[in-house]
């Protein structure tokens, strides 16, 4: 869609939704499943099931297709499963690349149900351009996943040299951009073919709504089969929690600037602080990827940082003087929420066990502060 007016905008207009029938500037809740026919059997408004084409979808299809830039947008359940219907509609023996460190769940999946079903998964450092073109396997390789930036050590990779090197091999890249949302990087703008959020998270923003999206650049053959697995596995959102995610989006801009800036000042203070051995967030100039975080997040460097701390003790410990912050798994609402991440896991965890994650919320950072400055005990 080309609407020049700016990505707010957009957002806080829904892109000027108004129901035709009332005037509403509230879309209606479509929850009728299946669509009438005439007397000559021809569908009267073009719909035959809502699990193939729901009424409502469309809203929130039309306001994400816009934001990316990309060329069509599909809902669905949850975030696992827009992210495993990319990889489904590949075929069996097809080779994809994945990064080392990335969203544990999917992660999970991919080395087992994925590989098992056929296929051919190659672990790598994505974020290194070196290690992505020794993995490329040119003619082979379908899909090049990325995830920027990634959870929960938040390493930046260069979308526009992965898209290189990704198209020069003949592979497709999709790109999970949960943390950044579009407010902060336009993954397709710099190349990738396919744009994916956990929308359960900053998108629906309120922690109420499990879904998840996929958008395209293109419509071709891959997307087509990512919408045909949605149809036929029943991957679908409910009406309601499609009505509950677009009333989210359209605060998303103010809550990620709000939450981007707060995780700045949060992270710029406990750099220093003696009791914490490392602060993970791109933001920082300290950070590996702040370079490049910095040319390809525009406006700020997302909600979410991780602390190292003494050892895993101290790090459980933490979480649980927290009294600001809630002890829960997810991020992306406007509630700041904290947790011993290798714990949550489990045994099988990659993550170092001195890691506390940190989703910032709407809260006033000066509580914030105070209370992540108390959690973290006596000085050593």
């Amino acid at each position: 869609m080309d609407d020049a007016r700016k990505l707010a905008t957009r957002l806080a207009s829904a892109l000027d939704v108004i129901d035709a029938e009332t005037g509403g500037l509230v879309p209606p809740v479509h929850v009728s499943t299946t669509f009438a026919r005439d007397e000559a059997l021809e569908l009267l408004g073009g719909r035959t099931y809502a699990r193939d084409d729901s009424p409502a979808f469309e809203p929130v299809e039309r306001v994400l297709t816009s934001l990316e830039g990309g060329a069509a947008t599909l809902l669905f359940a949850s975030g696992m499963a827009a992210c495993t219907s990319v990889f489904l509609a590949l075929d069996p023996g097809d080779h994809v690349i994945v990064p080392k460190q990335m969203y544990w769940g999917l992660r999970r999946w991919l080395l087992g149900f994925a590989t098992r079903w056929g296929l051919r998964v190659t672990l790598t450092d994505v974020h290194d351009p070196a290690a992505l073109a020794g993995a490329l396997r040119a003619g082979e390789t379908k899909l090049v996943w990325a995830e920027t930036p990634s959870n929960p050590l938040w390493t930046i990779t260069d979308l526009a040299a992965t898209a290189r090197l990704a198209h020069d091999a003949g592979a497709k890249l999709a790109v999970d951009s949960t943390v950044a949302t579009p407010m902060l990087t336009r993954p397709l703008e710099l190349g990738a073919d396919l744009v994916v959020h956990a929308a359960t998270k900053y998108l629906t923003g309120h922690t109420d709504v499990l879904a998840g999206t996929v958008t395209t650049a293109h419509l071709d053959e891959h997307f087509t089969r990512v919408r045909e697995v949605r149809r036929d596995l029943g991957a679908v959102l409910g009406p309601f929690e499609a009505y509950l995610l677009l009333r989210g989006m359209r605060t998303l801009d103010v809550r990620v600037r709000r939450a981007s800036a707060t995780a700045l000042v949060l992270a710029t203070s406990l750099s220093t602080d003696a009791r914490v051995k490392q602060v993970l967030y791109p933001g920082l100039p300290s950070f590996e990827g702040h370079e490049v975080a910095a040319r390809q997040m525009d406006g700020g460097f997302g909600g979410m940082l991780s602390l190292r701390l003494r050892d895993e003790a101290h790090a459980r410990e933490t979480v649980g003087r927290l009294r600001v912050f809630r002890r829960a798994t997810s991020l992306g609402g406007v509630e700041s929420l904290a947790e011993h991440r290798a714990g949550v896991e489990g045994p099988s965890s990659e993550v170092p066990r001195d890691l506390v994650r940190v989703s910032v919320g709407l809260e006033a950072v000066d509580d914030l502060r105070a209370d992540l400055l108390q959690a973290l005990g006596a000085h050593p």
